[in-house]
């Protein structure tokens, strides 16, 4: 399937990465839904810039299974087909500023808790919610969003990469499972982005530093990642599950 024609939805998409998500599948044609759970002004900006016929705002929180069910049917409602692709980015609360985050000796379970909720629950409801659809359809696109954190632990961010080690083993275990329906789900996984929400806190000497420790002499951009994930759904993609792909310009190597 075309991605001009694949019905996208993406959590998180209405600010940060999730919103240059956003931006990408449309340019190619995509129906997208922005889904959000407390940037409302922002969604519906995008929908005003799109138009209802190509993108629509749904809030829910994605940790909530019954949320998610409840925006599948009024995307369907409002489009008239289920969706067939969909981007897990929405994040849990987090700031990438390692000077404050907890540390080994302090951080407690109720962080690692928020983490995995917000990764792996959210990715598994929206999955759940989305299969039936795209069984009916025989296609579908799960797109996981990672962390080069698994291979270059740097920073102390023990709950987020937990957390996202985690989705990557269901990246895997959904893609052995899934593809007897046509449905592919692989992850990509970047470093730090210049600039989302969430890395707006960074220091710009981090920015520096990263950037002179890469091939490429540049930290990766929102647009550039976005650029990943429309292939994963694309049909160049179409023989490609259960991968992991890090885009972080050379940064993290194999």
């Amino acid at each position: 399937m075309q991605i001009a024609e694949q019905i996208v939805l993406v959590t998180g998409g209405a600010r940060g990465l999730g919103r240059r998500i956003v931006e990408a599948f449309a340019a190619e044609g995509a129906r997208v839904v922005i889904n959000y759970r407390s940037s409302s002004t922002a969604a519906q900006e995008l929908v005003s810039r799109f138009g209802p016929q190509r993108a629509v705002a749904l809030p829910a929180d994605v940790t909530d299974p019954g949320q998610v069910s409840a925006m599948l049917e009024r995307t369907r409602e409002h489009f008239g087909a289920p969706v067939t692709t969909v981007v897990n980015n929405a994040l849990a609360d987090f700031s990438f500023n390692g000077d404050a985050r907890s540390g080994a000796a302090e951080i407690g379970w109720d962080e690692f808790t928020s983490q995995f909720s917000g990764s792996v629950r959210g990715a598994l409801n929206t999955m759940q919610a989305c299969l039936p659809g795209m069984q009916e359809q025989g296609f579908g696109r799960i797109v996981n969003i990672g962390t080069n954190l698994f291979q270059n632990p740097v920073v102390p961010y023990h709950d987020y990469t937990a957390a996202k080690a985690a989705l990557l083993s269901l990246t895997r275990t959904l893609a052995k499972d899934l593809g007897q329906h046509n449905v592919t789900v692989n992850m990509v996984s970047g470093g730090l982005l210049r600039t989302t929400d969430a890395s707006a806190a960074t220091p710009e000497e981090v920015f520096d530093l990263i950037a002179s420790s890469t091939p490429l002499g540049r930290v990766t951009t929102p647009e550039e990642f976005a650029d990943t994930v429309l292939f994963f759904a694309s049909p160049w993609a179409r023989s490609v599950t259960g991968q992991n792909l890090v885009v972080d310009g050379g940064l993290v190597m194999g």
